[in-house]
């Protein structure tokens, strides 16, 4: 069974062998010391081509015709792992395959599917790109699984409200459990109070398209554990704190959290990981309307404490609130939340490298390991308890909105952790879910974080 495609768009793979081009992937010590194609260093001796990094030269055969390309390195292949993506954009359309290159098949393989993605549903014209063979040392199975997992959680945070609201994103999640098989129960609307979610409730009532609950269970009783929670704010306005125009352009990545959990879901169920596994998603939108909630209320939580709301803005960890009580209920192996959850993680470590934070030494380490292992980057931040007093409201357990503005990132997972007392190993993942450049690997656009690390840490813990 092929993986899950919220959209349907051509491979970028070569679908078996036949008359393809070679492309050279080379270093300038490859230039440098003559050990490629004679035709291809000539050529490239004639043309002054060095090898810099990203670098295309198209090589001619002797009658005036395409005969390969020549795509540089640069002199430290490994600060790029992914570069070959680039071959994706800048190839002319046609079927190629790697001759030579310093990389792994798989690593090769990945950059090159991962930088073909395009978003373009409401293009009138889509262009065909090039096609590559999959190397036979390659693990392509695992390697298509992993790109859809990735262009799922790309498709999902890039479609813009008016076609990902909350309604939306419940038949995305639908159709991603059907695929697989898996198990579906939604609680919408003012159902969310009868069955104790009072905080989804509150921050998604004011939107005409009603908050809800998504919950998925797939895999067997008595395997390992694992829950996956994700923020689907599908919109933020702010609430009655209103954000500024200029901030709220990018606000449909707001339901980030949401689209990464449904990408590493489809890549453990397609994988057929041996595991017994949740997915909970709450889903609003943050609107303004006479029934929104307000500053200074005060709202009991499914766990029973109490949350002033000190900022509407600051709606994210409200909704997550219900969800990981909910979530830690019952036995987890591992618990994992996923938030675009606050503007302080990114003045920290930027858009590119989620903090994530956990009490759990030997997972924080592990997923360290795993980052590292797939060159998706993370860094541990810490649950400092210092600063868990920030987080306690004179007149009511917690605020949503520690006053002062300092370690707003560190605070919101304080706030998170008072809703998770069962479960030990819980990591809560502070993603941006967003390229603000375009890199080798992605266009600008909606970003998949730390979700292959994570299938990667998941798949080898149950070895």
């Amino acid at each position: 069974m092929a993986p899950y495609q919220y959209t349907e768009r051509p491979s970028p793979f070569a679908a078996k062998a036949g008359k393809t081009l070679p492309i050279f992937a080379v270093t300038p010590a490859h230039i440098e010391t003559g050990t490629i194609d004679p035709v291809a260093l000539d050529w490239a001796h004639k043309s002054g081509y060095k090898a810099d990094a990203g670098s295309l030269l198209l090589i001619p055969t002797s009658d005036g015709h395409l005969g390969g390309a020549l795509f540089g390195l640069g002199r430290n292949p490994s600060e790029s792992p992914f570069l070959t993506g680039k071959l994706a954009r800048s190839l002319p359309a046609g079927e190629w395959h790697i001759e030579t290159a310093p990389l792994t098949a798989n690593r090769l393989s990945l950059g090159f599917g991962l930088g073909s993605y395009r978003f373009d549903r409401y293009k009138a014209e889509k262009p065909a790109g090039p096609t590559l063979l999959i190397p036979q040392d390659a693990d392509a199975t695992d390697i298509k699984r992993q790109l859809a997992g990735v262009f799922l959680a790309r498709d999902l945070i890039n479609t813009p409200t008016n076609d990902m609201g909350p309604a939306q994103l419940e038949a995305a999640f639908r159709a991603l459990a059907a695929h697989y098989g898996a198990e579906t129960s939604v609680i919408t609307g003012a159902e969310l109070l009868e069955r104790n979610f009072p905080l989804v409730h509150t921050v998604g009532r004011a939107s005409a398209d009603a908050p809800r609950l998504l919950e998925l269970r797939w895999g067997k009783k008595g395997h390992k554990r694992i829950t996956l929670v994700g923020k689907g704010v599908c919109f933020d306005t702010g609430g009655l704190d209103i954000k500024p125009a200029a901030s709220m352009l990018l606000m449909k990545k707001d339901m980030g959290g949401a689209a990464n959990v449904m990408g590493l879901a489809l890549m453990i169920m397609d994988a057929k990981l041996k595991v017994d596994l949740r997915v909970i998603i709450p889903v609003v939108e943050n609107s303004i309307s006479a029934n929104a909630f307000r500053p200074g209320d005060i709202y009991r939580s499914r766990k029973g404490l109490t949350v002033q709301i000190d900022n509407t803005d600051a709606e994210g960890r409200l909704i997550l609130a219900d969800a990981l009580a909910y979530a830690d209920e019952e036995e987890n192996d591992l618990l994992v939340d996923m938030a675009t959850l606050t503007g302080a993680a990114r003045v920290a470590l930027g858009p590119d490298l989620p903090p994530f934070f956990t009490d759990d030494d030997p997972l924080a380490e592990d997923l360290h390991e795993a980052s590292l292992e797939t060159d998706d980057p993370m860094w541990r931040m810490p649950l400092y308890m210092g600063y868990d007093k920030d987080v306690s409201a004179r007149i009511a357990d917690l605020t949503n909105a520690p006053a002062g503005g300092m370690a707003g990132s560190i605070t919101a997972a304080l706030f998170l952790k008072r809703f998770v007392t069962r479960t030990k190993s819980w990591v809560h993942f502070d993603i941006f879910g967003w390229a603000q450049a375009e890199r080798p690997h992605s266009p600008v656009g909606g970003e998949a974080q730390a979700i292959r690390a994570l299938y990667h840490h998941i798949r080898r813990s149950l070895r």
